[in-house]
């Protein structure tokens, strides 16, 4: 079936490591249009944490932020929302921590952590374009949780954590790593698979006539909805393996690459 919709993640896939985002990525987004395929961008990052990237992109359609956990317009506006059960979150932070994680809570606008000298704080700020709001606890934060993040640089202690996480809150949460070192928890309805079926719905495009492209463990959940894939070449032997085709690393225009030879290739 044609291809009338394609789905970018944002981070590793969209954007270059140092998060900039290419002429040539840019001038594919605008040969899709040319073709009357339709753009949508999801991520892990908040809605305003991909601000910079819809004027250069000129998106039209619902912008995913917190991988489905929030939706909003292209001028940010709320569409709709999910938020973490208290006691969910409240399991969900005590594993993280068990587990050695730093543990983030976003809620609403707010982004809170308990130490700014943490890993990845600092590179996530520069990321973002906001600063987090330093606490001692989550407190009244935890009843409007859109997203708790576990966060180390010790990759393997990242990687049982999200196994413990998905053991305990069953269907409860969502729980998949955004990168290497960050676990994402997010309601069972917020994950990229989900961003699939709603786009789907909300434009009346049928998910064989979805193309999505990511780099991580948690943008095979969209492989998996859509009529067909890309991983990054970044990507894991594990996530390539989940997808139709494979592309060039995000340092070697591996979006663009993609959308000319799979997407405007093939149609």
């Amino acid at each position: 079936m044609p291809i009338k919709l394609f789905i970018a993640d944002v981070d590793g896939t969209l954007v270059t490591q140092e998060k900039h985002l290419t002429d040539r990525a840019l001038q594919a987004v605008r040969k899709l249009r040319d073709a009357g395929i339709a753009f949508a961008i999801t991520s892990g990052r908040p809605p305003k944490g991909m601000a910079m990237l819809i004027e250069p992109l000129a998106i039209t359609t619902p912008i995913a932020g917190f991988n489905g956990g929030q939706w909003v317009n292209p001028d940010l506006s709320i569409i709709e929302g999910h938020t973490l059960p208290r006691n969910v979150g409240e399991t969900t932070i005590k594993l993280i921590q068990q587990a050695g994680l730093d543990a983030w809570l976003y809620s609403g606008e707010d982004w809170l952590i308990h130490n700014k000298d943490a890993p990845h704080v600092a590179r996530e700020e520069w990321t973002v374009k906001f600063p987090p709001k330093v606490v001692s606890d989550f407190g009244a934060a935890l009843d409007h949780a859109v997203k708790i993040v576990g966060c180390s640089d010790d990759l393997p202690k990242v990687e049982a954590c999200e196994k413990q996480v998905q053991d305990a809150l069953g269907k409860t949460a969502s729980a998949a790593r955004s990168q290497p070192y960050y676990l994402d928890v997010t309601h069972p309805d917020a994950n990229k698979g989900g961003v699939v079926d709603y786009l789907s719905k909300h434009l009346g495009i049928d998910p064989k006539e979805i193309a999505t492209i990511g780099d991580q463990p948690n943008d095979t959940l969209m492989f998996r909805r859509s009529g067909l894939s890309i991983a990054m070449g970044n990507a894991s032997a594990q996530v390539q393996s989940l997808a139709t085709h494979v592309t060039t690393s995000s340092e070697e225009e591996g979006f663009a690459n993609a959308v000319e030879r799979y997407i405007l290739g093939a149609a």
